[in-house]
């Protein structure tokens, strides 16, 4: 493993961006609540990043509902299944962990989807925010609930009669 990061502000405060090699191997936030599982982020560097950083800056301007970068996901046969899943959750839209349980075939998996979830190593990319309670709520946020509603926010459609005078 040959990790290395750099630090991309963002309307939600620093992102710090890892990679291995050629693909996206974390995004977090400051103060993230679950460290990541590998012991360090190697070198700061900008180099190879340009990418990631260019669609981050377009999606939080609104301009990029999708991500399309090399990523490298670890983490349990589990994790793996539910975060492949939430790069389905269409951009501006929400699921329960209950309908991502479904989704998996193990309707009585919620709280371990919600686990799963919140380790989920690549915040924003692998929209992990998307993830709601049953009753709609916001629920826990490796980042902060002020940070999920900021991204669920950034996210909604605009209102169909946004500058009609009636």
């Amino acid at each position: 493993m040959a990790f290395r990061h750099t630090v991309a502000a963002s309307p939600v405060g620093d992102l710090t961006l890892v990679a291995d090699g050629g693909a996206l191997v974390g995004v977090y936030f400051d103060g993230h609540r679950r460290t990541p599982r590998f012991p360090e982020f190697g070198p700061r560097t900008d180099e190879g990043f340009s990418d990631a950083t260019r669609q981050l800056a377009e999606y939080f301007a609104g301009r990029r509902q999708t991500f399309d970068l090399e990523l490298d996901l670890r983490g349990s046969e589990f994790e793996l299944r539910v975060w492949q899943l939430l790069t389905r959750i269409p951009y501006g839209e929400t699921r329960s962990y209950r309908d991502l349980a479904v989704d998996l075939g193990e309707p009585g998996a919620a709280q371990a989807v919600g686990n799963a979830n919140g380790w989920n190593p690549i915040s924003i990319v692998v929209p992990c925010h998307r993830v709601v309670g049953s009753s709609g709520g916001l629920t826990g946020y490796a980042g902060g609930v002020e940070r999920k509603r900021f991204l669920l926010h950034l996210e909604e459609p605009p209102a169909e009669d946004a500058g009609r005078l009636f």
